[in-house]
């Protein structure tokens, strides 16, 4: 009888899995998962405990009972290092929970990331009494949709408490762990101020770093939708982005939520990193890593920022009225519809100034389901084709399908022409202040330097956004970059009638190159200065 299969975090197919089948009387069965991590016994109904084995991986111990209702996912831990805080993102004062995943001792210490790395404390050694107690366990199923829950079993005691307080000073701050044979595993702690202590306020892409985040085996790209029937056995051979020639990410007006409670390994980062080395990894070039050099090179410059995250601000926990300006940055894709609303309101009747130094920006409306469930309205939705509804309008993104264009917040919308390309930007207006103390004059060259190791060759790129037929009728073309196929970003400044205003340079790349590009970096600044005065 075919019970069900078993995988690992990132769904993959375990074959020679032991299973013990055991109920009040003793064990009843053992069998070997199949190559395809099938799990194949004849068992009688009735309630089971079964327990798990293989070399690699946590040994576990999970209730069953027959018959079941569908194929059952049992699912297991690879032995390694692996952690996050909960919740990702607190004010000053308030305490996280550090959830980590060892099967050996370690030791974790908290850095805050500006300018440097900075060493603020050790949190401490931990082991147990117990062999491999520091362990975590994995609930069966297609945890992506309720979270991990890490410290949930064998943290009941008070003594066994694993929580922090957050710091005073706002910013971006890692746990670093260490484990015993050398194991290194950093991840994000996003700390706000309790109340505003400047002009500026930063937004971390919280959000955006959980729709690519795969632990568990889905993500916004990889089974977007839901769980297929049965795990991956080769990646290649099976997930539809590889085998269909004009795969469509987003096929179905239904998605699955994914959880903020798992681990996110896109967002580990070296602890050998330093803030002007290049960014290779697939996923920090457009995520924490990212991010973290332009809050260094702000810090670098003296300009104060508080830093929250996307989160926050959905549950408004940001006071965006006490800010002059608010600045998001490389990759802030997802967005709730009520944080779409706030921000255009506060730019245009409230005279807030945004700053957008990033690309493929409020692209998508997420739904919140709690503090942790986020469900990701992609809608049926090519990236490759033009999208209309019933009526024959054109959408001119998945936030346009469901709430307006977010050309008409940002002045620019992202499009698939330039995609995976990078380039320098062409001066296309010298007058406008944002070129002061650069020397440029229209038709001049800049943004040629960048960090950028995935797509490499300047500062408009990876996902560019252009000036769309929503965009403001004011929108003021500054600059345009020379990626093939007028697939170059837009660099764009308008003002409102609230005497609110907005700056955006539509690319993902652009944060990556302040740190080694003049121009960029003045550019910035000149932006940065004028939206806080």
């Amino acid at each position: 009888m075919l019970i069900g299969y078993v995988s690992d975090e990132r769904y993959v197919a375990q074959p020679d899995v032991l299973f013990e089948f055991r109920n009040t009387t003793g064990i009843i069965a053992t069998t070997r998962s199949t190559a395809s991590g099938a799990v194949l016994a004849d068992v009688p109904d009735g309630n089971y405990e079964v327990v798990l084995h293989k070399p690699g991986f946590g040994n576990k111990i999970t209730s069953i009972e027959l018959p079941h209702t569908g194929l059952i996912h049992f699912r297991l831990l690879t032995d390694g290092l692996v952690g996050y805080a909960w919740p990702k993102c607190v004010k000053s004062g308030e305490r996280s929970e550090f959830r980590v995943h060892s099967v050996e001792e370690y030791g974790l210490e908290l850095w805050r990331y500006g300018k440097e790395k900075e060493y603020v404390k050790r949190i401490g050694t931990f082991d147990e009494h117990g062999p491999r107690a520091t362990m975590q366990i994995t609930p069966d199923g297609d945890y992506t949709q309720v979270g991990v829950q890490f410290n949930k079993d064998g943290y009941h005691s008070s003594i066994l408490g694993q929580s922090i307080e957050a710091p005073e000073r706002s910013g971006l701050y890692y746990f670093h762990a260490k484990s015993k044979s050398g194991l290194e595993f950093g991840f994000p702690w996003v700390v706000a101020p309790k109340s505003p202590t400047c002009q500026l306020a930063v937004f971390a892409s919280d959000i955006n770093w959980n729709a690519y985040n795969s632990f568990g085996g889905r993500s916004n790209y990889i089974h977007a939708s839901c769980f297929p029937n049965t795990p991956t056995i080769n990646s290649r051979l099976e997930l539809k982005r590889y085998t269909e020639p004009e795969h469509r990410t987003y096929n179905t007006e239904e998605y699955k939520p994914l959880s903020l409670d798992r681990p996110d390994p896109y967002n580990h980062i070296p602890f050998n990193e330093q803030l002007s080395d290049p960014i290779a990894g697939r996923q920090g070039c457009h995520m924490a890593s990212a991010e973290w050099r332009l809050l260094g090179w702000m810090e670098q410059q003296d300009i104060a920022y508080d830093l929250y995250s996307e989160t926050q601000f959905h549950f408004e926990q940001v006071p965006l009225e006490s800010y002059k300006a608010l600045l998001i940055s490389t990759h802030p894709e997802y967005w709730s519809r009520s944080m779409y609303s706030r921000l255009k309101r506060w730019v245009h009747e409230d005279g807030g100034r945004l700053i957008y130094l990033g690309g493929n920006g409020l692209n998508c409306e997420v739904e919140f389901l709690d503090d942790h469930r986020i469900v990701y309205h992609n809608t049926n939705w090519s990236h490759s084709e033009p999208n209309y509804d019933a009526d024959g309008t054109l959408n001119e993104s998945r936030m346009d399908r469901r709430v307006e264009s977010e050309a008409n917040l940002l002045g620019v919308a992202f499009t698939t022409a330039g995609i995976m390309t990078a380039a320098p930007y062409e001066v296309a207006d010298d007058s406008h202040w944002c070129f002061e103390n650069t020397g440029l004059a229209n038709g001049d060259i800049f943004g040629e330097h960048s960090l950028h190791q995935r797509v490499p060759g300047g500062a408009s790129g990876h996902e560019t956004d252009k000036i769309t037929a929503q965009s403001p009728p004011n929108t003021q073309l500054l600059a345009k970059g020379l990626n093939g196929d007028e697939g170059g970003a837009h660099m764009v400044h308008y003002t409102t009638d609230s005497g609110g205003e907005v700056f955006s340079v539509g690319s993902i790349t652009w944060p990556a190159c302040i740190l080694v590009d003049d121009h960029v970096a003045q550019i910035t600044k000149n932006v940065i200065k004028t939206f806080t005065t």
